[in-house]
């Protein structure tokens, strides 16, 4: 008996924050797969990659959630974490295109704004059972629901959605956050101050995805300013270079063309 519980874990589906997290495992790992097979996330992988980028979406966060606040990954002693996660691979390397041939991005983007929300919920509630300050539990949640994403832009050579423009990504989570932080504070059952913290925030990230509303960029950088002989910069290895040098270092900006 002492073998089997030993080689086969605990399957877990409710308690503690297992039902919410397992949803949003699974509808990580569906994602992720998909991700996978987005033409600008694509290396070649195979089937077996496809499935490891489901995993990796799937519990990546959670993972990363729970080795910050010094506990064993849930995803690794309950096996439904990784099962869900495999299942849910393999139906999203059926779903990622169309019988022609063209990648399902209404379908990627929609399952992306639901699947945001469960991690950020589950990563306030442990950050506050922890002892965690307000922020704190912020932090936690935008990190639980988004590094799994962070991790596939990674291993597939894109810049990580974290960083680039895009319809408000970190906010929906930090937005879940916050709504079920505040749920929690005036007294409602965890159950409805998720439902709501999911309800708001999915809605705010489906509004973003049809209206268009990205966040705002930097400002563009202008490049080096050459000091004098007095103040130089970077010593005198940029003194008298050329504007073409400088922009083979990297240290000079094309100006756009007027439109």
């Amino acid at each position: 008996m002492y073998v089997d519980a030993v080689t086969l874990g605990t399957w877990s589906f409710h308690g503690d924050q297992t039902t919410i997290d397992l949803i949003a495992a699974s509808t990580n790992a569906l994602n992720g797969a998909i991700l996978a097979r987005r033409p600008d996330h694509y290396r070649s992988f195979t089937f077996i990659g496809i499935l490891l980028m489901a995993i990796i979406g799937g519990i990546g966060g959670g993972v990363t959630r729970d080795v910050i606040l010094g506990e064993p990954p849930a995803a690794f002693m309950n096996p439904a974490y990784l099962t869900l996660c495999v299942g849910f691979g393999v139906l999203g390397y059926t779903l990622a295109y169309t019988p022609a041939q063209l990648f399902r991005e209404g379908l990627f983007q929609f399952l992306t704004s639901m699947s945001l929300p469960w991690y950020a919920i589950v990563g306030a509630q442990k950050g506050l059972e922890h002892g965690y300050p307000v922020l704190g539990a912020l932090a936690l949640a935008v990190i639980g629901a988004t590094a799994g994403r962070f991790m596939i832009d990674v291993i597939s050579g894109v810049p990580p959605k974290q960083f680039v423009r895009g319809e408000w990504f970190v906010a929906t989570a930090l937005l879940a956050a916050v709504l079920w932080i505040v749920g929690d504070a005036i007294g409602l059952h965890t159950a409805v101050a998720a439902a709501i913290a999911f309800a708001g925030s999915f809605a705010f990230r489906v509004a973003a995805l049809y209206l268009g509303w990205e966040e705002p960029l930097a400002s563009v950088p202008k490049g080096v300013r050459l000091h004098d002989d007095k103040r130089p910069l970077l010593g005198r290895k940029l003194h008298h270079k050329s504007a073409e040098e400088l922009r083979v270092l990297g240290l000079a900006v094309d100006e756009p063309d007027d439109v």
